[in-house]
C-alpha cells in the first residue's frame, strides 16, 4: 500500500524502494541516515525523518515547464549525479535538502522518465489519467485522482 499524504517516511530508504535495490543505511546518527544510491553512484546523507507532500501513484505536474506524470519512486533528498545537478541553470537549481519524485511524465509529444523536487512540483489528480506507457507495468486502474500501485509490488 503507498504510503499517505504528507507521510512520515524514514530517510534510510526511499518511500519508493520499491522499484530500485537499496542498501541499508550504512551509518546512522541522531538525526541523519547514509544511504548507497545506485544513481549517483556514491553515498547519499539524508535526514532520519523528511516530509513528502506526495505518494506513490499520485499524478502531479511541474510548477513551471509543461508535463505531468505519476509519482512511482520518492528520495527524501537529492540522490543522483552532480553531473544531473549542475546541469540546471545555478538560478533555477532547487533545495538538495528536499524530497525528489520519480516520475512516469508526459508532455505534449513524448513520454519519459523524470526527476523531479517536490518545490516544483504541484498535485494535478483532476487532470485526468496520465498516458504513459509503463503505467500498466506499476498500477492499477486511475480513481479518485491517483493510480493503485499494483498488488503484486507492494510489501
Amino acid at each position: 500500500m503507498p504510503s499517505p499524504k504528507g507521510s512520515v517516511f524514514s530517510g534510510m530508504f526511499s518511500a519508493g524502494c520499491l522499484f530500485r535495490k537499496r542498501t541499508k543505511p550504512i551509518s546512522l546518527g541522531m538525526d541523519r541516515a547514509t544511504f548507497f544510491s545506485p544513481q549517483a553512484g556514491r553515498l547519499i546523507d539524508a535526514p532520519l525523518r523528511t516530509q513528502a507532500r506526495f505518494a506513490i501513484g499520485d499524478v502531479v505536474r511541474h510548477r513551471t515547464y509543461d508535463f505531468r506524470g505519476i509519482v512511482f519512486d520518492i528520495d527524501p533528498v537529492f540522490a543522483n549525479s552532480e553531473e544531473w545537478y549542475e546541469s540546471i541553470p545555478a538560478d533555477l537549481r532547487p533545495n538538495r535538502e528536499q524530497p525528489y519524485y520519480h516520475l512516469l511524465a508526459e508532455n505534449g509529444d513524448s513520454s519519459y522518465v523524470a526527476y523531479v523536487s517536490q518545490q516544483n512540483l504541484v498535485g494535478d489528480g483532476e487532470g485526468g489519467p496520465v498516458d504513459h506507457p509503463s503505467v500498466s507495468q506499476l498500477f492499477e486502474d486511475y480513481a479518485n485522482g491517483r493510480y493503485q500501485l499494483r498488488h503484486g509490488l507492494t510489501h
